[in-house]
């Protein structure tokens, strides 16, 4: 969704459930055929570098190739470590139950600390304008998107969110 396509969208709270949440689905249902179907204990990490590569060549086709956004600004987030532990608590486990619950539970987890080396330098703070914001905001108002009105776009100012200039708790 659109969560994962901007990196001043992929912020730490809504990002973080969203993704996950919305990514498992795909990957389980791969490994469960895999898994039941022929004993292979990869469905969802195979699953998730197909995916990965779709979104990759959607991330450069579209939105380099047609709007000449960075590819940097728009690059996916990163699945595979939460992949390999679902398909590697399957192995290890045999069952369906406690992979959905364990492994599951392991597929949010990681993701965040997964994504962190990645995401990690756009969260640098830095004065603009004197203004406080972090680096990947800063690319969002470079970058304007006519789909992305600027009063969605949601700037820290200390510890409050704020739409604009006004401060909302």
């Amino acid at each position: 969704g659109d969560w994962d396509f901007w990196t001043d969208w992929k912020d730490r709270r809504l990002w973080v459930t969203v993704v996950p949440i919305a990514a498992v689905t795909f990957p389980a249902a791969v490994q469960a055929f895999a898994w039941g179907r022929y004993r292979l204990p990869w469905g969802a990490t195979v699953c998730v570098l197909g995916l990965l590569f779709g979104e990759w060549v959607n991330r450069y086709s579209n939105f380099w190739g047609w709007t000449y956004f960075p590819v940097n600004f728009v690059f996916p987030s990163q699945l595979v470590p939460s992949a390999i532990l679902l398909d590697v608590v399957l192995l290890l486990s045999n069952s369906y139950t406690f992979t959905a619950v364990a492994g599951a539970m392991g597929w949010g987890l990681i993701f965040y600390p997964s994504n962190w080396p990645v995401i990690g330098p756009l969260h640098v703070p830095v004065e603009y304008n004197g203004m406080m914001m972090t680096l990947a905001d800063l690319q969002g108002y470079h970058y304007v998107r006519t789909g992305t009105p600027e009063y969605i776009r949601m700037v820290e100012k200390g510890t409050l969110r704020t739409f604009g200039k006004d401060v909302a708790p």
